[in-house]
């Protein structure tokens, strides 16, 4: 992939300005490290391809985040949490994710400055560890390194997908000032972005440093016209409000009426939107009409915009890296970064319903007041919490790291010991409902226990259900859940390298050697109590574990001629946790040929693996609450209706989970080949083939999944007609995970799910990654950069068990969510003092909400207009989302925010101003 200034790594000057296309043989340069090698080479190219960001191709494209720039990798293809993720919001506030190869985001390993950092210290969708890259500095970032395909014998447990090497910056002479301000068109999510870098160097010791400062204000749904109202519901005819004061009759099953005078009462509430609302179906049969009538409640269509599209973010990073010369022949070294940050963000209101002592999901109970059962639920508003500060999770976050060492020469080898210690450390907020003291304030004390239903008999007059809390009311029953998660990784290492162990007439063999030992960690520290079923909707589970581990390995590298180098690697990793030791080798070998001096042909093929998560092996026995639709009952009892409008559509669930200590390593291989070709010399072009296959995948299946798959098995077909065998493995296991109730008012419905973490699935992926990068200077009109870059999928498959029919991930009913093909291309027009780039992106074709069809492909542009008003003063105004697109419609969409908030936003057009000062040194 080659963006404006996005060089290819066999490219060995990045920025257009100089670049030097057109050879894809060394060049005589000095000797550099490139991520996926320990040996230091001239040449950038390897057998496998790997992509790189510079911080100038980063400023001229306007990049704002990390998150931004990875998104435009076109290799970067799976699903991940946005800042609107209900479940980020749930389980990790705050954090953003890479998933390369669409392997899943913890199989793509995360370096900063060549090293592992802590991993973020909640799990991802409350299930594995995943390394956070929403922290990091992008103002201090020197380049970005991303190398394709399994890399364990080099770097360890992770690297199947491949590898991703954020380089903060070592060399910096004088002092840079930068500040960036954005804003968009539409309102809401202004940020600013404050950086200075500077170095000095005095005798034999040398020191680099840099501090960065950002505040992003959030962005609300409510101040987007497309996600401000149940009326954006492309599904539905009329909007169908929000259920705010909701009384339901289980025995009769329908909605109890309020009355419009009831509801008038309310209106004030939720900005005034509160009225008298109905849903189709939902009340008692009309003999008339042959059918069952509207059920009325208190409702609201706008209340649903009280979440946030980006997330309110407020923090401080600064790094630096110092070294004292001991000798011509030994440098002692210090790298350390410490960061600290606050998120806010709000995914929804918060609610209540009746919830007994077990935590049951049944929120009926027997009402002595009315004489039969009864259910209430309720969601608050702004005006009784007091704003959305009340509301709002909130993360307190600080990163640390710091690698002292030593590095120096002996005997013609190379040598570093360092010592690198990581950790990650939160105290999150989640504002949640206790739920026996809401019981207590709606319904009053419990008077017993119905002997023929089995419920709860409370005295509960309506009328408490259908007012407006106090401030003091909700504070007493609403407070914050408080966790103090913690994560940390410690690690010694040993390396030797000789870039010329001996000569043959190709040249000089290279050799690395490597030596490592450590121990990772994590503890979730949550609130005691959300253990237990004290608040409302959660039974959390706690986590905490400690693995240790050592690792020895070599890389070669030999020029059998000189057109002809081949290369390769062994590594052997050993793990002891809870008991259990477990052993890896991986390996890996590539080529490099050189026909002519114009054309590369590469290739490698090397084995992978990832140790059992932490979080998958430690994790305590724990509930959750989530919404689902129970597609089974939607499917049989209302086979005419569209999901967004069932009865059983996002129905409230259990979730059981607990972890697997006898998990095993999940496995890889992967092959890259392909070829760079630079036909002259400001031309190069190239294709390379990727195929990786991923073996004993841990699975914990998506509620989801199972719910659709259990729908599929029970009925003998899937929602589009295709035949399902109800005797397969998946459905048998689909089937046993989810308990319905059978009994009571709620009998067939779904009471629990299990899901639990089984080395079990089968993935694999293939496809092409193509870039282009063309350098056009003229006398007269200044310089032409063309870069494009596309990366098409030609399969992506996965097997959940031995024997299960073989799943497509690109057919619209496969429940999964990703696309086959993305593209990223710009030009750049660099004139004397000014540059301008414009950018374009294209996302290929996903599937529709319904899963019987395909949205089209979405196209998103931006442009950045850069002039130096000196050598040493810059500005830089960037557009993003230059024509302003909304996310791509689905008039299938029936769940909001109405569109696909894995791949789209609301944000719409923005802009930004940023400016550059530089004092001393050499020019910007």
């Amino acid at each position: 992939m080659v963006l404006p200034d996005l060089a290819r790594a066999q490219q060995v000057t990045p920025a257009p300005d100089a670049a030097t296309t057109g050879n894809p043989s060394a060049n005589p340069a000095s000797e550099i490290i490139v991520t996926g090698s320990r040996i230091p080479r001239i040449a950038k190219e390897g057998p496998a391809p790997v992509t790189v960001f510079t911080a100038q191709s980063i400023r001229d494209s306007g990049y704002a985040t990390v998150p931004d720039i990875l998104r435009a990798l076109t290799s970067n293809g799976g699903e991940t949490q946005s800042q609107q993720s209900f479940s980020g919001a749930s389980f990790t506030p705050g954090a953003q994710q890479v998933d390369l190869r669409g392997l899943g985001p913890n199989h793509t390993l995360v370096l900063v400055n060549g090293r592992r950092i802590a991993d973020f210290p909640l799990p991802y969708q409350g299930r594995s560890n995943f390394t956070d890259i929403s922290n990091l500095p992008v103002g201090l970032i020197d380049q970005i390194e991303v190398l394709s395909g399994s890399a364990s014998a080099i770097y360890g447990s992770d690297a199947i997908a491949g590898v991703i090497n954020f380089k903060l910056a070592k060399a910096v002479d004088g002092i840079t000032l930068d500040y960036r301000y954005g804003n968009t068109e539409h309102g809401g999510g202004a940020s600013h972005r404050f950086t200075a870098s500077g170095g000095v160097t005095s005798g034999d010791f040398h020191l680099v440093g840099g501090v960065e400062y950002q505040k992003q204000l959030p962005l609300w749904a409510y101040q987007r016209s497309i996600q401000d109202s149940t009326a954006d519901n492309p599904t539905t005819a009329k909007p169908l409000a929000r259920r705010v004061f909701l009384r339901y009759n289980p025995d009769a099953d329908e909605y109890v009426d309020p009355g419009k005078g009831t509801c008038d009462a309310l209106s004030g509430l939720n900005g005034g939107s509160t009225y008298y609302a109905s849903r189709p179906r939902y009340g008692a049969y009309d003999d008339a009409l042959g059918d069952y009538g509207p059920g009325y409640f208190c409702g609201s269509n706008t209340s649903i915009g009280y979440g946030t599209i980006i997330s309110r973010r407020e923090g401080f990073n600064t790094f630096l890296s110092a070294g004292l010369d001991l000798s011509e022949k030994a440098n002692l070294f210090l790298d350390a970064q410490f960061g600290v940050s606050r998120v806010e963000l709000m995914p929804d209101v918060q609610k209540w319903s009746y919830q007994d002592a077990s935590g049951s999901n049944d929120s009926t109970f027997y009402n002595a007041f009315s004489g039969g059962l009864d259910d209430w639920s309720r969601q608050f508003t702004p005006e009784e919490s007091g704003g959305f500060a009340r509301t709002m999770t909130k993360n307190r976050q600080q990163t640390f790291s710091i690698t002292p060492g030593i590095r120096g020469k002996l005997k013609g080898w190379d040598y570093e010991l360092a010592f690198n210690h990581s950790e990650y450390k939160s105290v999150v907020e989640f504002p949640e409902v206790i739920a026996a003291k809401a019981n207590a304030l709606f319904l009053g004390p419990q008077l017993g226990v119905d002997p023929d239903s089995g419920y709860a008999i409370y005295n509960a007059d309506p009328a408490r259900l259908y007012r407006p809390l106090t401030r003091a009311e909700y504070d007493s029953i609403a407070v914050y859940s408080v966790y103090n998660p913690r994560s940390y990784n410690d690690n010694f290492s040993v390396t030797l390298t000789n870039g010329a162990l001996f000569h043959l007439p190709a040249g000089p063999v290279g050799v690395a050697l490597i030596g490592e030992a450590g121990k990772q960690g994590y503890d979730l520290k949550p609130d005691p109590k959300a253990l237990t079923n004290y608040y409302y909707g959660l039974k959390d589970s706690d986590g905490k574990g400690t693995r240790t581990h050592w690792a020895l390995g070599g890389e070669v590298r030999v020029p059998v001629a000189k057109f002809l180098e081949l290369s390769g690697a062994g590594r052997y990793d050993r793990f002891a946790f809870a008991g259990s030791r477990i052993g890896k080798f991986t390996w890996n070998a590539g080529a490099e040929l050189r026909p002519m001096q114009s054309l590369l042909l590469r290739a490698a093929y090397g084995t992978g693996f990832r140790a059992p998560d932490l979080h998958y092996v430690f994790t305590g026995p724990g509930n959750t609450h989530p919404s689902a639709n129970d597609y089974y009952l939607c499917r049989t009892e209302e086979p005419d209706t569209d999901i967004g409008d069932c009865s059983y559509a996002d129905t409230g669930i259990v979730a059981n989970r607990n972890g697997n200590r006898a998990l095993q390593p999940e496995t890889s291989k992967s092959l890259n080949a392909g070829m760079v070709f630079a036909p002259v010399r400001n031309i190069d072009i190239s294709v390379d083939y990727f195929r990786v296959q991923l073996d004993n995948q841990v699975q914990d299946l998506s509620i989801d999944t199972l719910l659709r798959t259990e729908a599929d098995c029970r009925i003998g077909t899937t929602q589009s007609g295709k035949p399902v065998d109800a005797t397969s493995p998946t459905c048998l296991d689909a089937i046993a995970r989810i308990k319905r109730f059978s009994g009571g008012a709620l009998a067939g419905q779904i009471d629990s799910v299990a899901i639990n973490p089984v080395n079990v699935a089968r993935e694999r992926t293939s496809g092409i990654d193509i870039a282009l990068h063309a350098r056009l200077p003229t006398e007269r009109f200044g310089t032409f950069a063309l870069s494009a870059s596309h990366t098409h999928v030609f399969d992506h498959t996965f097997i959940q068990y031995p024997g299960d029919p073989t799943i497509n991930k690109f057919a619209y009913d496969s429940n999964y969510d990703i696309p086959r093909d993305k593209s990223t291309a710009s030009i750049t027009w660099s004139y004397e003092k000014a540059k301008w780039t414009i950018e374009g992106r294209r996302l290929g074709k996903l599937p529709n909400y319904n899963e019987d069809a395909y949205i089209h492909a979405s196209y998103l542009f931006n442009t950045t207009f850069q002039y130096d008003f000196t050598d040493h003063v810059r500005a830089s105004f960037t557009v993003t989302n230059l024509f302003d697109q909304l996310p791509v419609r689905d008039p299938t969409y029936a769940s909001y925010p109405y569109y696909d908030i894995s791949w789209f936003d609301s944000s719409g057009r923005s802009f930004y101003l940023q400016l550059t000062w530089k004092f001393g040194g050499k020019a910007l």
